[in-house]
């Protein structure tokens, strides 16, 4: 399997209905080929239905540039358009910025954004630092990490990939590392990982993490793991040994 074959089997699993991550056209995934290139998610495409077509390769660099000024509506059209690699009458994602500035300061190698109906709940709500305040149980740990990063809603584009890249670094010079999970408050799920088969996974368990937490407030209350049995979990070999097979492609 190809790249572009192996997002695109990422890209339609994340957009089936059943699965509530995505509605129409929400939500973007991209792949990092090399160090100043990647392929995005096309806009105003349906990740359900994508096919190659519905993917664009983008340069990395050239849509950075827009992080040094205060871009035009104009002018960042312009940029993306500018940034295909590749010509054709589609554009990338309006996330490409995102996507991109990610891929600068991480090392990750595919991201997935959805917008889950269990995800939103909360962080569409007053209690969305809860996604973030603690772990609620083992796995969660496993796959999600200790922590997690929480930003408060910002304008798509341009003013959101800023806001996200602070939030970013600030956490790796606390944490030492990149985060895998990434809540957009009022707008979404960003999962930042090394294959598509992590991203999958990963992004299963923020929804699953996302409805007991929702549940757990709905029967009376959250009980969060006590810190010294989340790093416990996050160091036991076992777990580590686990978590690596799980992700293995």
């Amino acid at each position: 399997m190809t790249k572009r074959e192996d997002l695109l089997t990422l890209c339609r699993t994340l957009g089936e209905p059943s699965r509530d991550l995505v509605q129409s056209a929400e939500g973007n995934v991209s792949m990092k080929l090399d160090d100043n290139s990647m392929v995005i998610k096309a806009s105003g495409c349906a990740l359900a239905t994508m096919n190659d077509n519905d993917l664009v390769d983008v340069d990395i660099p050239a849509i950075l540039t827009l992080l040094e000024c205060e871009p035009s509506d104009d002018q960042t059209k312009s940029t993306y358009r500018a940034s295909l690699r590749i010509k054709t009458e589609k554009m990338p994602s309006v996330e490409a910025i995102l996507h991109a500035v990610l891929y600068e300061i991480t090392q990750a190698r595919v991201i997935g954004h959805t917008h889950p109906t269990a995800v939103n709940m909360l962080t569409c709500s007053i209690n969305a630092h809860l996604l973030v305040a603690g772990s609620l149980y083992p796995d969660a740990v496993v796959m999600l990490g200790r922590r997690q990063v929480l930003v408060p809603y910002t304008d798509p584009g341009v003013p959101l990939a800023r806001a996200v890249r602070d939030a970013v670094l600030k956490f790796i010079a606390q944490e030492g590392i990149a985060p895998k999970v990434i809540y957009l408050a009022n707008h979404g799920l960003l999962v930042v990982s090394d294959s598509t088969r992590s991203v999958l996974q990963i992004t299963e368990m923020a929804v699953k993490n996302a409805r007991i937490l929702h549940g757990a407030l709905a029967a009376g209350g959250h009980h969060f793991l006590p810190p010294e049995q989340v790093d416990r979990i996050d160091r036991r070999p076992d777990e580590d040994y686990r978590r690596k097979a799980l992700n293995a492609e």
